[in-house]
């Protein structure tokens, strides 16, 4: 595994660092907590490419991998931005994968259309990432694999994190069962994994700046709280845990583009430990932040909510840790 950019990656990377950052500030992301999500924003992106970016040029999209939608990804969850890139791109793969051919593909490959998953299996009634707002579901019943299309609710579960999340009753939507079995599904949710991974690492990034930044800013005792020990221990600390995310985070999806044993495995750890150091990041700098971090102009409190909230829409990491487990035991991957 090559950690290092090659040029044509240091070229797309700048290019979505530039969107992101001058398009989407803080202001756009609280302006878009009732519903979760910008379709104007949506909008700009599609004009670079991102949402088909990964998907097969053979069906309309990019061509490109996973590690280099990653670069998207990361920025995203730098500035936390409005935006379901990661549902769409993976369901969009999955169906390129599946029904190259099916008649929702290029609405998706617009980005006219917006394609989620349904992470849990066999529940008919769940609460879906981009539920609100998807027009398209793909879910797993059994072995077989599920797609579903009609009309986004476009109510949105109240929620800490301002995610676009609701409900949807996968039996009343315009059915259709896939060929393919539950292994490439399984592939999906990996892909999910290690994106959201990814996310999670450009918001910790994002959370330990605002931390630094404010310790290098406020005074008390006549002094600078940078220059106390104790604070400069929790940010060293919070820092080794990004970074070691990071690291797993890039290594999860180098094993899903270069198809490894562990490519069901890693996703799983990236996304468990980058919840952890997310949350540890942004808990930490929200900390130094005094009672300030708690209030809705500073802009901590909504990394410090992200870092909750993204992980959850995955479900309750015990189960996922025995589910880590038994691959591990069954597999021998690690």
């Amino acid at each position: 595994m090559f950690i290092r950019l090659t040029d044509d990656e240091e070229a797309i990377d700048e290019v979505f660092s530039n969107f992101f950052t001058s398009e989407c500030g803080p202001e756009t992301v609280r302006e878009a907590a009732s519903t979760g999500f910008d379709r104007a924003l949506w909008d700009r992106l599609g004009q670079t490419g991102a949402a088909a970016m990964s998907a097969p040029e053979s069906v309309g999209g990019g061509g490109a991998d996973l590690g280099t939608l990653a670069l998207a990804v990361g920025h995203l969850g730098r500035t936390l931005a409005p935006l379901p890139l990661i549902e769409h791109a993976v369901a969009t793969r999955l169906l390129a994968r599946l029904a190259p051919d099916h008649a929702l593909l290029a609405s998706l490959i617009e980005g006219t259309a917006i394609a989620t998953l349904a992470l849990q299996s066999d529940n008919p009634q769940q609460l879906v990432p981009a539920g609100a707002i998807a027009d398209v579901v793909l879910w797993r019943t059994g072995d077989e694999i599920r797609i579903g299309s009609g009309g986004a609710p476009g109510e949105v579960l109240n929620n800490l994190a301002d995610l676009p999340l609701n409900r949807r009753n996968l039996d009343e939507l315009c059915t259709e069962t896939l060929s393919g079995d539950s292994e490439t599904f399984d592939l999906a949710i990996a892909e999910w994994q290690a994106l959201m991974a990814t996310a999670l690492v450009g918001s910790g990034f994002a959370a330990l700046k605002l931390g630094v930044d404010y310790v290098q800013e406020r005074y008390q005792f006549d002094k600078l709280i940078g220059t106390f020990q104790s604070l400069q221990h929790g940010l060293a600390d919070a820092s080794t845990g990004v970074e070691g995310a990071d690291l797993l985070a890039k290594r999860a999806i180098w094993a899903l583009d270069t198809d490894q044993p562990n490519a069901l495995t890693l996703p799983s750890m990236a996304m468990i430990f980058a919840a952890e150091s997310a949350l540890s990041s942004a808990a930490t700098s929200l900390q130094y932040h005094g009672g300030y971090g708690f209030a809705e102009e500073y802009d901590i409190q909504l990394y410090y909510r992200r870092a909750k909230g993204w992980p959850m829409q995955y479900g309750p990491v015990g189960p996922e840790l025995q589910r880590l487990a038994d691959l591990l035991i069954t597999t021998g991957a690690h």
